[in-house]
């Protein structure tokens, strides 16, 4: 990870971003939940999802992603389409599986102050409604719509704040600037 200067902290915002994991293939016929892969068309979403991170400017400094193997995979093939990724960024978590917004948010205030842009893939309803509940007044209100009904597969969801450290994200303590979904 590299490390913040002092006039950068000054300036540069924590920034969140809240991704549902790509395209799965359908449950059944003996795989576990836990265990479904990516489908061919959420490889290529993933990959995308890489790529608009990185032209965003949303390279995480650390990466939370859920222990589903969907998940991890898709951690795996956009981490090929982002630039700069820190080695050592990575932490896979069992509690994001069947997450709540409370599970995610005592994650956050186990981040340190110094990660200043942290990506979370996890799953539906909890990623769109970690975005909702965090969302502060002034935040887009296309994606505050977007967050309050639900994402797709391999939709991100961009909050930032300059004036808390992660241990103080609550509701409505960061704006809700973006909410992306590369086609």
């Amino acid at each position: 990870m590299r490390a913040v200067t002092q006039s950068e902290h000054a300036t540069v915002p924590w920034r969140l971003v809240l991704l549902r994991h790509a395209k799965a293939e359908p449950g059944g016929g003996g795989v576990l939940d836990h265990e479904r892969p990516l489908a061919l068309k959420g490889r290529k979403q993933a990959g995308r999802v890489g790529a608009a991170l990185t032209a965003a400017g949303l390279v995480p400094d650390l990466a939370l992603v859920s222990s589903a193997l969907r998940t991890r995979q898709t951690w795996d093939i956009a981490k090929g389409h982002l630039d700069g990724v820190p080695s050592g960024g990575l932490q896979v978590r069992d509690e994001l599986y069947e997450a709540s917004v409370r599970d995610v948010r005592e994650l956050l205030r186990g981040v340190d102050d110094h990660v200043r842009t942290l990506l979370v893939i996890g799953h539906e309803p909890t990623m769109a409604a970690t975005a909702a509940y965090l969302a502060a007044d002034g935040s887009d209100d296309a994606a505050l719509a977007q967050v309050r009904v639900g994402v797709p597969t391999a939709t991100y969801s961009v909050l930032e704040s300059a004036e808390h450290g992660w241990s103080a994200w609550g509701r409505g303590s960061a704006r809700l600037v973006h909410v992306g979904r590369p086609s």
